[in-house]
């Protein structure tokens, strides 16, 4: 029997992206059925339930034969939402060096899972992919083949080494806000760092999403225990900015208050502008489990009907 994968701790190598989605997927799956969320459901592949009055033709007479419920065929053009997923593969979402363990590959991970939940529910889902400019951008289709695309897009971001480089995290938003012409789900994965915008611009990015009338889910994607509480010992170290090459060599005490206020203050300002523009924030932390992640966006999915 597959084991069913529930954090990146179980994964040893991201090479099978859609392997993974479908372990990472059932063993979500089967957490739900033995949690509070019992009942909570994923299962809408290939039908739905029937609405009095319409027409019986497509009704599936052996499901109802074994649940004495009435269903209709599910076909591939009917959609129950649109959903375009917003990937941050900016050189921070590289951190930690580790090439498995890292920001961009639980985000991978967790886009490829969404896919295959979306794939149950005849979800239509996009793919925009951005570093210093939009670099992948498609449409929400709900084709198979359309979806096999977008997980062959996000192999090509899998296990890279870091590359220097800055990013234009509002510029891109604000581009993918004016691509996406119906009203959809967004959502976001990023650790919403810009080396070249400041946070009034990035904050203004997100605002567009909304004014555009989408929902927006923003995964904070972080390594809380680095990023966040600075869980350095206090010996030499020598810091490397991943974009610049920059690097400064110090003692992990002589900047560690300085730096958790900063940082702090930078989340908070962002969980406030969130709270403002009715996005819904989820600090996504790479050393928890994908149920963070997977649970957040079935809530928001239903909300939406």
């Amino acid at each position: 029997m597959a084991k069913h994968l529930e954090s990146l701790d179980d994964i040893h190598e991201i090479d099978k992206l859609e392997f993974l989605a479908k372990q990472v997927v059932e063993g979500f799956i089967i957490g739900l059925h033995k949690s509070p969320y019992h009942g909570f459901s994923v299962e809408f592949a290939e039908h739905r339930l029937y609405n009095k009055g319409e027409s019986v033709r497509n009704i599936d007479w052996k499901v109802y034969a074994r649940t004495n419920r009435l269903y209709v065929k599910r076909y591939e053009e009917e959609t129950n939402l649109r959903c375009q997923i917003v990937l941050d593969a900016s050189p921070s979402m590289y951190f930690p060096r580790d090439q498995q363990k890292n920001k961009i590959n639980f985000s991978i991970v967790c886009a490829a899972a969404m896919f295959r939940l979306m794939k149950k529910q005849r979800d239509a889902v996009g793919l925009s992919v951005f570093r210093d400019k939009v670099e992948v951008h498609t449409k929400a289709k709900s084709t198979q083949v359309h979806q096999s695309l977008l997980t062959s897009y996000l192999e090509q971001y899998l296990n890279l080494e870091e590359e220097k480089g800055s990013t234009s995290a509002a510029d891109a938003l604000h581009q993918i806000a004016d691509s996406i012409h119906q009203r959809s789900l967004v959502v976001i994965f990023s650790d919403m760092f810009d080396s070249n915008a400041d946070n009034d611009a990035l904050f203004s990015a997100l605002q567009h999403l909304k004014y555009n009338k989408h929902e927006v889910i923003l995964f904070h994607v972080v390594d809380k225990r680095h990023e966040l509480d600075f869980e350095f010992e206090n010996r030499p170290y020598e810091f490397v900015d991943i974009e610049s090459g920059e690097k400064l060599k110090l003692q992990a005490n002589e900047v560690r208050s300085h730096y958790k206020e900063q940082i702090k203050a930078f989340e908070e300002a962002l969980k406030l502008k969130c709270a403002q523009y009715r996005i819904e924030f989820v600090e996504a932390d790479i050393n928890k489990g994908f149920r963070q992640v997977l649970l957040p966006y079935l809530m928001k999915r239903k909300k939406m009907y």
